[in-house]
């Protein structure tokens, strides 16, 4: 298929355009305003520089390249953020989507896979977290992921344009080929946080809140190896082209590690200390958040190739420890 990846020089577009272009069978074409992503990350395909509000530079692509499938991960996603700033999201994350769905239908393109997130659970009341858990986001940025999946049920509706939604939760790690990683300015993520003390480039790593209900009174977490999740991205094209109905799907491992389990790990993946300091909760962390599969591994044949934590943060120091500022330098 002629394929359409938006946000594919981000850190998980990259990994996704990687494992489509392994297939041999796609055409790939990438559109990103490299405000977060990285021209650097891209391995293959056509690259196209540009933002989904343009609608006119929508319609030359979908004309240009025939594109027949959209794999959507262009968002802003960072929580804190969309708190200060809920008009930003909702215009990147539902405004411009809308724009994307509606020159799908201009163009007769069938297939979208959505990159949604753990985040429109909200509060967890349960765990490991299904697919039909209550969706209660806690911040604009889940809202927005949330109503883009509503949206695309009624464009389903209307107009046949099939969807599957895959809800991440912690991707991690970096592509085994080493080629490619994780690289955001700022970083947010806990494990790169971790490597960069161990590379010198931080002073110690904070550990914000050690009194949750948790076995070390640490938040616990699903951590998710990001090739792995790419796969499934695959595996969600392959069914929709197949004639699967549309769907949603969790991506996680269904197992969880607290902050001070993954500090550990690095320290002996490393081979030195980190340094590291206890500070005060930050709002609306919750204690644990760990993802049920169960339904994507049944019904799509997903299988996670590396699951445990040492995998993960092995690969990501492979990648970092060669790549220490990142992209480009």
């Amino acid at each position: 298929m002629n394929i359409l990846v938006t946000g594919g020089a981000g850190y998980v577009g990259s990994h996704v355009v990687e494992e489509l272009l392994k297939t041999g069978q796609h055409k790939v074409v990438v559109l990103d305003n490299l405000q977060k992503g990285h021209r650097e990350s891209l391995l293959g395909g056509e690259f196209i520089e540009g933002d989904l509000a343009d609608t006119n530079l929508l319609d030359e692509i979908f004309t240009k390249y025939g594109i027949e499938a959209v794999v959507h991960m262009a968002a802003d996603s960072l929580v804190g953020e969309s708190v200060e700033h809920p008009d930003k999201y909702f215009n990147n994350n539902v405004t411009n989507g809308l724009n994307l769905l509606n020159a799908m239908v201009r163009h007769d393109a069938r297939y979208i896979v959505f990159s949604s997130t753990a985040a429109v659970y909200g509060e967890p009341i349960e765990t490991p977290i299904t697919e039909d858990h209550p969706q209660v986001p806690t911040n604009p940025y889940g809202e927005s992921k949330l109503f883009f999946e509503k949206i695309m049920a009624r464009y389903d509706k209307a107009y046949g344009l099939k969807h599957i939604s895959l809800r991440y939760f912690n991707a991690a790690g970096a592509s085994p080929s080493g080629a490619i990683g994780e690289d955001h300015r700022p970083e947010s993520h806990l494990i790169p946080i971790i490597i960069q003390v161990a590379l010198g480039i931080r002073d110690k790593v904070i550990i914000f809140g050690t009194d949750y209900d948790t076995p070390d009174g640490t938040c616990v977490r699903d951590y998710i190896h990001v090739t792995d999740l790419a796969t499934a991205h695959v595996l969600a094209l392959d069914a929709l082209a197949d004639g699967a109905e549309s769907n949603v799907y969790n991506l996680g491992n269904g197992e969880g590690f607290s902050v001070r389990e993954v500090i550990d790990m690095v320290e002996k993946v490393v081979g030195k200390p980190i340094a590291r300091s206890e500070g005060a909760r930050r709002a609306g962390d919750p204690a644990v958040l760990v993802a049920s599969s169960h339904r994507i591994m049944k019904e799509l044949g997903w299988q996670p190739k590396y699951h445990d934590l040492e995998t993960i943060v092995q690969t990501a120091w492979d990648w970092h420890r060669r790549h220490p500022q990142g992209f480009g330098a």
